[in-house]
């Protein structure tokens, strides 16, 4: 069903996962990967959001330590090689990434010219930074390790931003999901949802700690902010 497109950088060219809507025109998402790179998981929403009405794009970020990481969390190897990864990331140079493949995919002739950014686990965090550092329209982040460290950047907030939390995340302890609230609530632009005995990576089908009902649920908030936020 998909495409890949080449996102040109000062620091040379990266590849994207890119999955097209009926529609002439369209709003447009970036779906940020988590540690396992682009791999079936992310090409999968990527697909289900181009079936849901939007270009959806799926941009590698892993290009400057090894290029097209494409693997499971279905071994210890395939985990050891995904958290070396995440090491190496440099999470500054990643958003600046994610903004050459907003404006890349911005300029595409079946955008509509609003782009928003959905994220997951590392793609949380980057979702969450799209939000504050980059120009996209609304951000959603699921269960974003990290962001508590990184709340104070939620002073640049002017667009819509929704956060999923998993309540016993073991990646984003209950002392950070307090920060991350005690930060983030009450501003205009933020909605965060909470879901009670969730773990980390809910919504990631396949994995230990999938939840069909919670990940059809926050699927669904996700879709009713971008439809709004990107008409």
């Amino acid at each position: 069903m998909g495409e890949r497109i080449s996102i040109s950088t000062p620091d040379g060219a990266f590849s994207a996962y890119v999955a097209r809507p009926a529609a002439a025109k369209a709003p447009t998402v970036v779906v940020i990967q988590e540690i396992f790179g682009v791999n079936k998981v992310m090409r999968d929403i990527t697909d289900g959001l181009a079936g849901q009405g939007f270009l959806a794009v799926c941009p590698d970020l892993f290009w400057r330590i090894e290029p097209g990481v494409d693997i499971t969390d279905q071994s210890k190897a395939e985990w050891d090689k995904a958290f070396a990864l995440y090491n190496a990331f440099d999470v500054d140079q990643g958003v600046k990434d994610i903004q050459a493949t907003i404006d890349a995919i911005r300029a595409d002739g079946q955008s509509n010219g609003k782009v928003g950014a959905v994220g997951f686990c590392l793609g949380g965090l980057l979702a969450f930074l799209s939000a504050t550092r980059t120009d996209a329209d609304a951000a959603v982040s699921y269960y974003g390790v990290g962001i508590e460290g990184r709340v104070g950047e939620a002073e640049g907030l002017s667009k819509p931003l929704m956060l999923h939390i998993a309540e016993e995340d073991g990646f984003v302890p209950k002392a950070a999901q307090a920060a991350i609230r005690q930060a983030l609530e009450g501003r205009p632009q933020v909605v965060i949802h909470t879901y009670p005995g969730r773990d980390h990576a809910f919504a990631r089908e396949g994995g230990e700690h999938y939840h069909a009902g919670d990940a059809a649920l926050a699927g669904d908030r996700s879709l009713a902010l971008f439809r709004e936020a990107l008409a």
